[in-house]
């Protein structure tokens, strides 16, 4: 019995081992394959780790070339600016010496049809009220206040009193006009923020308004061609009246949401306008800013192609043209209703190239200034002026 439990054992023992040694054989396999596959990671890192350090290296590479090239190419806009900044001062200095022809028609019949008309509507001399005899000689100076609104609108003044504020007309058709306190806040101010609004009971039309002791004469947006005075103390309408025109014609072709352009100056209140009668040329009335009526009219040569604002100055009402691909704005237009200047006496005036086109140019008698808004930044033109040569 003893004999026969030891070889039991044994044979028991003998298994054990067996599978001992295969278990121990299949681990080392796996181990073997842990290590194989643990090297072949190894080399791939190895070569990943070399390509992303030769990447890195051009990437540097090219990325130097880049730096010394962008500083190359602002090196030589650079030149390019000083380059253009002196053509366009030459620009300036020809143009002043060789201005343009006036723009007038040369059709001699039309002229003459023109002046006929004319003479027909203007039997009667103007009563000049005041002694003002000055004409534009040059722009003095300009300066960009700031950037707030629209592509189109209109800033400006009260033309007929010093009480400082300032008006923001944002839009073609709107009905909120925004009053700074002065200069100095439109400046500093943030947006429309810190200025007053004003709300208005019509919407105005086209960017023709002007400020005349403490009023608002605009157009009244409407089929109707309607002037409204707007009393800005009180804020009531203070009167209106039919403008008195049959048949009319936006005034200016590059700005055509203006049918009647109010101006103001040493004279009083004026109308700009176009009517088909006259469509190819401007049309100049004297209106009594008190009622409103019209007290006189005038057919002017001066063409409504190309012209993008117009303002008066003395009892001169001068055209400002430009293309419509916008370029140099330009007085290449006069006409005075005392007779004391003519198209041949006055000089074609530039502006200095900015942005676009003007939408509106507001002229203040007491500052002798031009309220301009283009593309929507608020520029000042300080005027240079000159005595009327009698004729």
């Amino acid at each position: 019995m003893m004999r026969i439990l030891q070889f039991l054992v044994v044979v028991l023992s003998g298994l054990a081992t067996a599978q001992q040694q295969a278990l121990m054989d299949y681990l080392e396999r796996r181990l073997l394959a842990i290590e194989d596959r643990i090297s072949l990671w190894h080399e791939q890192t190895s070569r990943y780790a070399s390509e992303l350090r030769e990447f890195k290296q051009q990437m540097v590479s090219q990325l130097e070339g880049l730096d010394k090239n962008k500083e190359t190419l602002r090196s030589e806009l650079d030149a390019v600016g000083v380059r253009v900044d002196r053509v366009e001062r030459e620009m300036d200095y020809l143009e002043t010496q060789n201005g343009a022809q006036p723009c007038v028609d040369v059709d001699d019949k039309l002229v003459e049809q023109q002046v006929t008309v004319a003479k027909e509507k203007n039997k009667a001399k103007y009563s000049k009220l005041t002694d003002c005899s000055d004409m534009i000689s040059s722009i003095k100076a300009m300066k960009i206040l700031k950037r707030v609104g629209g592509h189109k609108g209109m800033w400006t003044k009260d033309t007929g009193s010093s009480s400082g504020k300032v008006y923001i007309f944002n839009g073609t058709g709107e009905d909120t006009l925004y009053e700074f306190g002065s200069m100095r806040d439109l400046s500093s101010s943030q947006g429309m923020a810190g200025a007053t609004s004003i709300q208005l009971p019509y919407a105005w039309g086209g960017m023709g308004h002007v400020v005349y002791n403490n009023h608002l004469y605009f157009v009244k947006d409407d089929e109707e061609l309607r002037l409204v005075k707007f009393d800005l103390q009180n804020r009531l309408v203070a009167d209106s009246a039919v403008f008195p025109a049959k048949d009319q014609l936006p005034v200016y072709t590059l700005n055509p949401e203006t049918y009647v352009d109010l101006a103001a100056d040493e004279e009083g209140l004026w109308a700009i306008y176009a009517t088909k009668e006259n469509e190819k040329h401007v049309s100049l009335a004297k209106v009594d800013p008190k009622t409103l009526a019209i007290e006189q009219m005038w057919d002017t040569p001066c063409p409504r192609e190309n012209a993008e604002a117009a303002f008066v100055v003395c009892g001169t009402v001068y055209v400002v043209y430009n293309s419509k691909l916008p370029s140099r704005s330009r007085i290449q237009c006069v006409f005075d209703v005392s007779d004391m200047v003519t198209n041949d006496d006055a000089p074609t005036v530039y502006f200095p190239k900015r942005y676009g086109t003007h939408s509106s140019l507001k002229y203040s008698p007491l500052e002798q200034l031009l309220y301009a808004w283009d593309d929507g930044y608020q520029m000042l033109y300080k005027l240079q002026l000159k005595k009327k040569l009698e004729v």
